[in-house]
């Protein structure tokens, strides 16, 4: 996170009202109204890593689909739902199902790290020499993923470009 750091604090100085950690809204984006609301705030992660050369639409289709299926062979619920969406499905979406959940930034965030530990098991993040020194996000770059928005499903809604 150090590195988003850095690159929040110089677009804060280059970008007048530019809060650290935020982005002014983007372009038209199709999902948003449908599958969470304008996003209130945005952000730019950029991972050190290069997208793994065996991803590709299959391999995020099948990470939406497999942690879906772990969870329901548990009977467990999570509290949200991950979409992945877009002509190549490299747009992750996660929305809160039930209303009080991840409805703040820090809870949003809070998410993400949680979302690490996971991440941290997979065979891709195995590979790494460090997987401790990795995130979420970094995940998602290594499987292609080049944008993250995580919403409350109501009125809360932030949007990660990964690169």
């Amino acid at each position: 996170m150090q590195k988003f750091h850095f690159i929040a604090v110089i677009l804060a100085a280059l970008v007048p009202g530019l809060a650290a950690g935020t982005l002014p809204a983007a372009a038209f984006d199709a999902h948003a109204g449908y599958y969470y609301p304008e996003p209130q705030t945005r952000e730019v992660y950029v991972s050190g890593l290069a997208a793994a050369p065996d991803t590709g639409k299959k391999s995020r289709a099948a990470f939406v689909i497999g942690l879906a299926g772990q969870q329901q062979e548990r009977n467990h619920i999570i509290g949200y739902h991950l979409f992945a969406k877009g002509t190549d499905l490299e747009k992750l979406i996660i929305v809160a199902t039930g209303d009080g959940q991840y409805d703040t930034l820090y809870r949003l965030r809070a998410l993400l790290a949680s979302l690490t530990s996971m991440a941290r098991s997979t065979e891709i993040f195995a590979r790494s020499d460090q997987p401790q020194d990795l995130n979420f996000l970094d995940f998602c770059k290594l499987i292609g993923f080049t944008q993250v928005t995580l919403s409350n499903g109501r009125d809360v809604a932030h949007q990660i470009a990964v690169q």
